[in-house]
């Protein structure tokens, strides 16, 4: 099994905390999808004939998209691999594009997985945040994919900002159990290099993010999906049981996957590759006939060290088995180095399995980080 990334990188504006590659220019959204369909075409031969299991379009900005657009994209796939029957296809949207027309236009396409970009049901956070839709448009995008059929939805939520006291990110958990959403990934708020939100606190225009803050809301973000029936397979990902994100816990667990569009990612367990982020040069090289990509064969080392990251993020732990698979003998080394961790209860071993505590998810990319080899 693999899956397939779409990254369509369009945008009606800029996020201030956001720096995937996207424009808010649609100029040239006709020869992008062009040159998205030659990717495909040109890359089909990368999964070595595995059956795709997972189809996501994510973003910039998916629901950007017409329906025959995203006909056109999946018709694709189709012709040059064999999909599951049952694959999940997902597709990112915010709730400013999904009226009516547009949720009844995605029924007529394969998609049957909805990712909704809510980040906070409060008007003066959004506007913080440069987000397009407001709270209410929120809370009437859930409903109307609901009332048009789509049940298997996620919704992102962000926390740990400035703006977002502890009763203002209850009220937002409530609002989604209210809802009966059946997944949240749920993030703190990150300043990344390059962009708005780095520039305003650099320049005093904004305080700096409050480490503090945001551990306290993590962990009453987990004691709340705890108490409503939810399970944490992920650090920023919870479900109820039987919702996980098909795509998102192939990747954690280290199945092969091939990035289509500018700046998009692929992995095939031996080499790594990525797309340029640019989209004029995107769309030249394909134009040409060129896959516009670098690639990095993964050492040893470089997949030993990609599996503690990812496993230890989830529920399923990491399994020594499946590490002396990637290099005999290395459980040793890693078991000296965790020794630490299991002192202070940050992590746990049931048979071979050893997965993060409750108070190590705080520390899970310290805790990987040192447990590197």
């Amino acid at each position: 099994m693999a899956g397939i990334y779409i990254h369509i990188p369009f945008c009606k504006q800029a996020c201030h905390y956001c720096d995937f590659h996207f424009s808010t220019s649609l100029k040239y959204k006709d020869e992008l999808l062009q040159a998205l369909v030659k990717e495909i075409n040109l890359q089909k031969n990368y999964l070595a004939g595995e059956t795709i299991e997972t189809v996501y379009f994510g973003g910039g900005t998916p629901s950007l998209l017409s329906a025959d657009e995203i006909n056109l994209v999946i018709s694709t796939i189709t012709r040059l691999h064999t999909v599951a029957s049952n694959a999940e296809i997902t597709i990112e949207a915010n709730p400013d594009d999904l009226n009516k027309a547009k949720l009844q236009a995605f029924r007529q396409t394969e998609v049957n997985r909805i990712s909704i970009g809510i980040q906070s049901f409060f008007d003066e956070d959004l506007q913080w945040m440069n987000r397009v839709h407001r709270g209410d448009e929120a809370e009437a995008s859930v409903k109307r994919a609901q009332d048009t059929g789509f049940e298997n939805l996620t919704v992102d939520l962000i926390y740990g900002y400035p703006l977002l006291t502890d009763q203002k990110w209850k009220y937002n958990l409530d609002k989604v159990f209210e809802l009966d959403i059946p997944h949240v990934s749920s993030y703190s708020m990150t300043v990344e290099p390059r962009t708005a939100l780095a520039s305003f606190i650099k320049h005093k225009k904004q305080p700096a993010m409050d480490d503090q803050q945001g551990s306290e809301q993590f962990i009453a973000l987990m004691g709340a999906m705890r108490s409503n029936g939810f399970e944490h397979y992920e650090i920023s990902n919870f479900c109820k049981p039987g919702h996980y994100s098909r795509h998102n816990s192939n990747y954690w667990k280290g199945v092969k996957y091939l990035g289509i569009g500018p700046s998009a990612h692929s992995f095939n367990k031996e080499i790594r590759q990525w797309n340029v982020a640019n989209n004029a040069k995107y769309i030249q090289s394909l134009e040409t006939g060129n896959i516009p990509a670098e690639t990095e064969l993964l050492t040893e080392t470089d997949r030993l060290n990609e599996y503690i990251m990812t496993s230890l993020r989830t529920m399923w732990g990491l399994d020594l088995d499946n590490l002396n698979i990637i290099a005999k003998g290395s459980s040793y080394q890693l078991g000296t180095s965790a020794r630490q961790f299991f002192d202070k209860e940050w992590i746990a071993q049931k048979d071979n399995i050893i997965y993060l505590t409750q108070a190590g998810k705080l520390y899970a990319d310290h805790i990987a980080s040192e447990l590197f080899f």
